[in-house]
């Protein structure tokens, strides 16, 4: 792997694990602010555990070296829960500043699975 493609994926990666990581707390700590955004796009308050408790096992995952079919299942579930996010402010009619956080860790996440280094990727025909 080249010393250009290694750096690439360290960045994202780490930018990736604060993110999720730093959303998961929110979430778990039940943050007043995160319960009204829950509330405002129609989702049980109780969810916000669920995923703050994947987003910190993900983050695990994809850190962590070896487990290539956990960190495949972690990059999916950031993609999926990053995008429904996405998808709920834009079908809640919010503007930008509320779509730049999800939008930005999915294109996180894009990047860290795209420049993950071979030790990290699913060996060919699996």
């Amino acid at each position: 792997m080249k010393k250009r493609n290694r750096i690439i994926y360290w960045i994202a990666s780490i930018w990736l694990a604060l993110g999720m990581t730093s959303t998961g707390i929110v979430q778990l700590i039940r943050n007043d602010e995160e319960i009204a955004v829950f509330e405002e796009l129609g989702y049980p308050a109780y969810l916000m555990s669920i995923l703050g408790v994947w987003k910190i096992l993900g983050v695990v995952a994809i850190l962590i070296p070896g487990f290539p079919l956990v960190k495949e299942w972690a990059y999916a579930g950031f993609f999926f829960v990053m995008s429904g996010a996405a998808v709920s402010h834009l079908a809640a009619g919010h503007g930008f500043a509320e779509l730049f956080g999800p939008l930005l860790l999915i294109l996180l996440t894009i990047t860290s699975w795209y420049f993950r280094p071979e030790s990290r990727k699913m060996p060919a025909g699996n």
